[in-house]
């Protein structure tokens, strides 16, 4: 009777160790739930690498630098807050063309060749005519517009052609754009001590409204846009002189000079060019 009691409570001292073994092992459910939470929070930090490297190879977008001064009517010129013009187009369609997004910098006329020269911009657009002079420190597309060099007088005044700035003993003072072909023009042809230089032609045309000056030596879109917007003014029905207007480019810059000159044939042909100035020049 006693070994019947001791082998009872042997029994059921194993069987509570049993039972206290079972509590102890892992639930396997539970493991695998663990293990799915580890994977899971794997996945999260790779997919968030992923994605920073993804952000961190997207390429910026690919911006072609034009450098003008925007007192240049109808080429360009502001129109609220926004740059606009012949130039301001004609500069979009060929950077939309090369696949570019377009910038362009507005600064003093005679600042654009050193900006173009220094590589702050890709190239420079403001109704530039190639000069001698000029194709010393750049180089330039192919013409993309044609101009003309015209007089702005007041009405009355004793100069009614453009000869008569050159008549024996004539004193004859002219303003000019700083920089532009008008300056150099007039300068080479006037001497420099009866050319007066300004910053755009308003500050020219203020002049010669004040008498500083006797005449303004300028393009003839730009003097149109001056002439209706300042009474008693005319322009002379003689041109100072004809030229072309194009690009310029940084000599070292082969590259882009090729592919502006291949936009502008395109843009030509298909009649983009025309289409915008016309738009601007009735």
């Amino acid at each position: 009777m006693k070994f019947t009691k001791i082998l009872s409570l042997v029994m059921v001292a194993l069987l509570a160790v049993m039972c206290f073994a079972a509590c102890t092992v892992e639930n396997p459910a539970d493991e695998n739930a663990s293990g799915a939470n580890l994977d899971e929070n794997k996945d999260v930090v790779e997919n968030k690498d992923a994605a920073e490297n993804n952000e961190a190879e997207v390429p910026e977008a690919k911006v072609l630098k034009m450098a003008t001064n925007a007192y240049f009517k109808p080429y360009e010129y502001y129109e609220g807050d926004k740059i606009v013009g012949i130039d301001a187009e004609i500069a979009a369609a060929i950077a939309e063309k090369l696949g570019y997004e377009l910038v362009i910098e507005d600064m003093q006329f005679d600042s654009i060749l050193t900006a173009v020269q220094t590589g702050s911009v890709d190239f420079g657009m403001a109704g530039m005519t190639v000069t001698e002079e000029r194709l010393e420190s750049v180089n330039f597309t192919s013409s993309y517009a044609t101009g003309v060099q015209s007089v702005i007088v007041k009405e009355g005044s004793s100069i009614t052609t453009v000869d008569d700035l050159f008549a024996d003993g004539a004193t004859y003072k002219a303003g000019v754009q700083l920089g532009t072909t008008g300056d150099i023009y007039a300068s080479g042809d006037l001497g420099e001590d009866r050319v007066s230089q300004f910053a755009n032609g308003n500050e020219a045309v203020m002049a010669l409204n004040g008498g500083a000056v006797d005449c303004v030596i300028i393009d003839n879109q730009p003097a149109k846009a001056l002439v209706e917007a300042n009474e008693g003014l005319v322009i002379l029905e003689t041109s100072y002189a004809d030229e072309e207007y194009a690009i310029c480019v940084a000599k070292e810059n082969e590259e882009l000079l090729a592919s502006l000159n291949a936009a502008i044939e395109e843009l030509i042909a298909d009649g983009t060019v025309d289409t915008i100035i016309a738009k601007y020049i009735k």
